[in-house]
């Protein structure tokens, strides 16, 4: 990877590419590709590494007792993943993470990165505070899909999903998943879905193309 592309990474906010390079080799950083459809975490799975998205996309996948799956987020380029089993070091997380396009992953060994302070000095605890800023924006994310899935009617999660997806992309015309995978991520049938967007475009509520959705507030106040 460039130093401008590693640089890019909120882990390494506020680092030197020459940093960065220290950073990686003294905690056994790995980084390696992966094509689209990819699970690069599987549920249940001890696992030792925290993944890091330098390049990508993937969704979150999580398993309930009678092995059915449901969508929970998606993770974009900077995203990590698998910190709770690298942390606990229990194999009891129900939730996979598999690719949805082609993609960089940086692997960091959690053990490794907690005894390489003495060694790295400033260079330590900047990772370990965007680390730290990495988790809360992690739980962000799910107090919003708690929030999502409160929603009283298919309609209500349609229109915060949007809200949110604005806030998150920085733009009024977001980039939105097939309905397969927005149905999921609603929890909702595809069906009800498809003829719920079609009735909202009818009434001026959204514009869609193949792969975005505009929100016309002025019809939901």
């Amino acid at each position: 990877m460039t130093d401008k592309e590693l640089q890019k990474i909120p882990l390494f906010k506020d680092l030197l590419p020459g940093e960065i390079k220290q950073f990686i080799q003294s905690t056994g950083t790995t980084i390696k590709s992966y094509p689209r459809g990819e699970r690069v975490l599987e549920a249940f799975a001890p696992n030792a590494n925290i993944g890091v998205i330098v390049s990508g996309e993937a969704q979150v996948l999580s398993l309930d007792r009678l092995g059915n799956e449901t969508v929970g987020h998606d993770l974009e380029s900077g995203a990590m993943f698998g910190t709770v089993s690298a942390i606990l070091g229990e194999d009891i997380v129900a939730t996979s993470v598999q690719l949805t396009t082609d993609a960089v992953i940086m692997w960091l060994p959690y053990r490794a990165l907690l005894i390489a302070g003495p060694k790295l000095g400033r260079i330590h605890g900047i990772v370990m505070k965007n680390l730290l800023e990495t988790f809360s924006r992690k739980n962000v994310l799910m107090m919003q899909k708690v929030e999502l899935l409160s929603q009283k009617n298919l309609r209500e999660r349609v229109i915060l999903y949007l809200l949110q997806r604005e806030h998150r992309q920085q733009s009024e015309c977001v980039k939105v998943p097939g309905r397969v995978h927005l149905a999921k991520e609603l929890e909702c049938n595809r069906s009800s879905l498809t003829r719920e967007i079609s009735q909202m475009q009818a009434e001026g509520i959204v514009e869609c193309g193949e792969h975005w959705m505009r929100l016309n507030k002025a019809k939901i106040q």
